[in-house]
């Protein structure tokens, strides 16, 4: 079962496309790395994360909880071979998606087969989708954000 998951997760990761572009709320090349910790240090567009904390409570909070911490059984399937809403914070995989396949599965939603997740293409704009996005980067840990970024954006 997990080994499907994985499978799926990087069958839809390469249809979706990962792309090297600045991530919403950040401009390319302004990260730099904190001489005391050694992890990148994050220049996060704070109004954006305002912004995406007020779209999050309005559309997401209702699945994936108060700060993105979803469900403790959110690696278990329901009774319809459904999973979850996963955390969104450092605890689960979202950090292990570019940008650019996190907001597809937002504006798409999820496979049917694999979750519930609705698409929210033309019902939220790009903007709030960006701005939720930024958001639930500035809920990971400074570690997490450090190996994401060194994965995904600072290539």
């Amino acid at each position: 079962m997990i080994v499907r998951n994985v499978v799926l997760c990087i069958f839809v990761a390469t249809m979706l496309g990962c792309g090297n572009s600045a991530p919403p709320g950040v401009s390319s090349g302004q990260h730099q790395v904190d001489s005391k910790t050694g992890l990148i240090k994050r220049n996060l567009d704070q109004a954006q994360i305002k912004r995406g904390e007020s779209v999050y409570n309005a559309n997401c909070i209702g699945c994936h909880g108060p700060n993105g911490e979803a469900t403790p059984e959110w690696r278990k399937p329901g009774a319809d071979g459904k999973y979850p809403p996963p955390p969104l914070d450092s605890t689960a995989h979202a950090w292990h998606h570019s940008t650019d396949v996190l907001k597809k599965t937002i504006l798409k939603g999820t496979p049917p087969e694999i979750g519930s997740m609705p698409a929210w293409e033309g019902k939220l704009t790009e903007q709030q989708v960006d701005d939720v996005i930024v958001w639930i980067k500035s809920l990971w840990s400074d570690e997490i954000y450090d190996i994401w970024f060194k994965n995904f954006e600072g290539k």
